[in-house]
């Protein structure tokens, strides 16, 4: 038996609803102070190589997925957090049930990224593509609780 085949996402007992899954186990390293790869600017999110680059603050970065690096300001946190991908025709209005971003597409669009709270949940939010979807990324030990409060609140929309 291999360490791997011990991991258990966080959700692997909660069924989501459609429009939403989970990406459990993405490679996460927490920068600070910065690396080789290009700056995104504030609250966006960008592609370089095989990795996405989020901008978490004015030195701090969260590089996601692809093989893994040799940072030199580098943290290895993919044990941290899951990832809840949200999609669909209602994946805003069931954000906006919870988050006090303003959501609306002149303001938070594909690309960008924030750190808020939604459901009094701390996240990641990112919005990866414009039809909307969106990656929230929550510490594992939240995962349930907010999955729970998804599911109401899509059920609702």
């Amino acid at each position: 038996m291999t360490a791997d085949s011990l991991r258990r996402s966080p959700l692997a007992d909660h069924p989501l609803p459609a429009g939403m899954r989970e990406l459990p186990f993405r490679r996460a390293a927490n920068v600070q102070g910065g690396g080789p790869f290009p700056k995104p600017a504030a609250n966006t999110a960008i592609r370089w190589e095989e990795h996405d680059v989020l901008w978490l603050g004015p030195s701090e970065w969260l590089v996601l997925d692809g093989p893994p690096l040799e940072l030199p300001n580098g943290v290895d946190v993919s044990a941290n957090r899951t990832t809840i991908e949200l999609s669909g025709p209602h994946a805003r209005d069931i954000l906006e049930k919870g988050c006090t971003l303003d959501l609306h597409p002149r303001s938070f669009s594909a690309g960008n990224c924030a750190q808020t709270t939604l459901a009094r949940t701390q996240v990641i939010l990112w919005q990866t593509t414009d039809e909307p979807t969106y990656h929230l990324l929550v510490r594992n030990s939240f995962a349930h609780y907010l999955a729970a409060w998804l599911t109401d609140a899509a059920a609702e929309s």
